[in-house]
């Protein structure tokens, strides 16, 4: 799965942790040297409502920072190993990396955008028509502020016109580069098909479970980067934000409410779902083998009449009743505990802000960065919780291909699948 697609997968994702852990050290800890040797002033902490989020000097440093890091690695994994697939491995997930922080970025800078937009809203609901008592204005006309929130929404249409444009470029991309690997995988495969041929389901194997393993690495591969670059991204916002409010529900007060509140929450559902759903892996594995049993029977049937006789069809088909039974049994109180715990995820945030909202301590633009900065927060800490079901269809796949690393290493096959159907 991976052999065929990196080179020497073992050393190069370790070197890659090492890699990433040294230059975000060099990152975080010198950014301002290297801004000032550069002549770039990297001091500003204002946000920039607009495009111009994007090409602040911060962020054209980053630029720079990251093409030249990104650069020097593919260099000295060009030197170290010659792989067919290293311009795609390599520099094809890098720039899928880019690609998707670049559109966490595009969150942020909306999330900057609330707080003006939703400001000025809310000025212009709560006093309308107001007036001193010599009758003069107290606040803007209401031909500045309507001009006001037309100029926002026209900055919120860039932002939406560049988000839907990476969001295009990213996901043809990223198809392409998912293809590139499923292509290399079968070429593997199909090389060493006479040490694997006589694994059951070897056919399907090969052309559905790499066909399948494509496909879920697509979008979950993806949402997982999007999840790490997100954190990356909104814990800082949401640890500034924190400051807004004094104390929690039951709790008090304490540091960094909302940062607090955010992870305990959800490595709870987290750890929730994942208890609750620890048989599903197997379960799918196991579904996969009766139906590649019944349907490997059926093709048989096709070319000889001895084959797929009704009484061996009937056992084979009570197989694959029996493990679906077992399935929806598990996914049913899986979905219950998952359904309890979402449900409660939509409220959390405003029982915890219940105490500020009625003290008056924020306004509605700092609670629409709020809310939006701690649901980023929560659903990249929740990845597990909702992506479940696909990793688990994901492990049942890499359970099956896994069979095929051990045989072509002359090593005897996975447990489960030394088992009896």
């Amino acid at each position: 799965m991976f052999k065929s697609f990196f080179p020497n997968p073992r050393i190069f994702f370790i070197s890659v942790v090492f890699y990433s852990a040294i230059c975000s050290a060099i990152w975080y800890g010198f950014n301002e040297q290297i801004g000032a040797a550069l002549g770039l002033d990297l001091s500003s902490a204002e946000p920039v409502i607009g495009l111009g989020h994007f090409f602040t000097d911060s962020f054209l440093l980053f630029y720079l920072y990251y093409a030249v890091a990104t650069g020097a690695f593919a260099a000295g994994w060009y030197k170290i190993a010659n792989h067919p697939w290293q311009w795609w491995s390599i520099l094809g997930s890098s720039l899928i990396l880019f690609s998707t922080y670049f559109s966490v970025q595009v969150s942020v800078a909306i999330n900057n955008w609330r707080r003006p937009f939703f400001d000025l809203v809310q000025d212009a609901l709560s006093k309308p028509g107001s007036q001193t008592t010599d009758g003069s204005a107290t606040r803007a006309s209401p031909e500045s502020i309507t001009a006001d929130l037309f100029d926002l929404i026209l900055i919120f249409a860039e932002i939406a016109f560049l988000a839907i444009f990476v969001y295009v470029v990213t996901r043809f991309f990223v198809s392409h580069y998912i293809f590139r690997w499923r292509t290399a995988m079968n070429a593997y495969y199909t090389s060493q098909w006479k040490q694997v041929r006589h694994i059951e389901g070897a056919s399907q194997r090969i052309q559905e479970d790499t066909m399948r393993f494509a496909e879920i690495m697509e979008g979950l591969g993806v949402s997982i980067v999007d999840a790490v670059m997100t954190l990356f991204a909104f814990l800082p916002v949401l640890w500034a934000l924190s400051e807004y409010v004094s104390e929690l529900p039951l709790i008090g007060t304490i540091a960094h409410p909302l940062f607090v509140a955010s992870l305990v929450w959800s490595v709870f559902g987290t750890g929730l779902l994942a208890l609750v759903g620890i048989k599903l892996p197997g379960l799918e594995f196991k579904n996969q083998r009766v139906e590649a049993a019944y349907r490997k029977e059926l093709v048989y049937g096709e070319d000889d009449k001895d084959r797929a006789q009704p009484p061996t069809l009937v056992d084979l088909f009570a197989d694959v009743r029996k493990n679906y039974f077992r399935l929806y049994f598990n996914y049913m109180y899986f979905n219950v505990a998952r359904m309890l715990y979402l449900q409660a995820d939509n409220i959390f945030v405003y029982v915890l802000l219940i105490p500020t909202i009625a003290a008056g301590a924020i306004t509605f633009g700092i609670l629409q960065q709020i809310l939006t900065a701690f649901s980023q927060v929560s659903n990249s800490f929740q990845y597990l919780v909702n992506s479940w079901t696909t990793i688990v269809q994901l492990l049942s796949v890499y359970k099956r291909l896994s069979s095929f690393e051990a045989a072509i290493r002359h090593e005897p096959l996975p447990e489960i699948d030394q088992l009896a159907t």
